[in-house]
């Protein structure tokens, strides 16, 4: 992984089978960067790291479910920048550990299990009171206001200025709120949430980027029940999605927007001239839960 912007080695690529009239739209393929630090990773996590190797920690830490794509990415990251690694996890010790953890393990984290009832109230404490002086926390899928400041990068390259829609699947909201901080003035940034997390989300973004005014969109009956909730309708759609475009998409982020979009297209949300950006921002870690053979890729 260099440490360099990556930004000029970003493939924007046309999505035929989803263009109607006389509507653009591409997909800015993120997930194509890097095989481990995947989509909006590295974005998110850069400025942590440099912060982390500022303050002089030996270690850096953060949280996430038996699936992140999150701590995998920094478990590679923290070791490529020679820093000890922790993953304080959503689930228990007891429980079969997951491919996902299994290869962060690989690159050097350590794993520590706090169980899935209190792990919020315990990630609050930790993140608090942390005072561990040469171990740097960052908070679950790298929320704050650097990781935002990181993921605003994703849209430095010139060839994304030309767009009039950026819209993106919406975890933590670090993502987006770094594309509302980045958007030009003619752009208008639209997040599909994951979650069911309506009274919360746009709070939680807010709090992260500079102007509060800056008008942005959410549309919240895209999540399919949730977080990780799948049916085979979905499973199709991303089938369908790979055998005609080539396009990979995960069960938590990347195919609830891809379907979002379709959805949005079929029903005219946008107007017939728009130029459409989506945000492939990676990560196929949830699919390692599903039974073998569920999907083509």
């Amino acid at each position: 992984m260099n440490r360099e912007n990556l930004n000029e080695n970003i493939n924007i690529q046309a999505v035929p089978s989803f263009c109607l009239k006389d509507i653009q739209l591409a997909v800015l393929r993120l997930d194509a960067l890097h095989p481990i630090v995947s989509g909006n990773k590295w974005f998110k996590l850069k400025y942590y790291l440099q912060q982390a190797q500022e303050e002089n920690a030996d270690t850096i830490a953060s949280f996430g479910g038996p699936y992140s794509n999150h701590l995998v990415a920094l478990a590679f990251a923290a070791k490529k920048y020679n820093l000890q690694s922790v993953g304080y996890v959503r689930s228990n010790e007891d429980e079969p550990i997951t491919p996902t953890l299994q290869e962060a393990k690989q690159y050097g984290m350590h794993l520590k299990f706090l169980g899935r009832n209190n792990f919020q109230f315990l990630k609050t404490e930790l993140l608090e009171n942390n005072v561990t002086s040469n171990t740097y926390f960052v908070d679950e899928g790298g929320y704050g206001t650097l990781g935002a400041k990181g993921a605003a990068t994703i849209l430095s390259n010139e060839k994304t200025n030309s767009y009039s829609y950026i819209i993106c699947a919406v975890g933590t909201g670090t993502m987006m709120a770094g594309l509302i901080n980045a958007a030009k003035p003619h752009q208008h940034v639209i997040g599909i949430p994951v979650l069911k997390n309506e009274a919360t989300i746009r709070n939680e973004i807010t709090q992260i980027i500079p102007n509060k005014e800056t008008p942005f969109t959410l549309l919240h009956h895209f999540h399919l029940g949730g977080y990780a909730k799948t049916n085979q309708a979905q499973f199709d759609f991303m089938n369908l999605l790979w055998a005609t475009e080539k396009i990979p998409t995960d069960i938590v982020y990347t195919s609830k927007l891809f379907m979002a979009v379709k959805s949005l297209l079929a029903n005219d949300y946008f107007s017939p001239t728009a130029k459409i950006l989506m945000i492939h921002s990676g990560g196929l870690q949830g699919n390692r839960s599903l039974p073998a053979g569920t999907l083509l890729f």
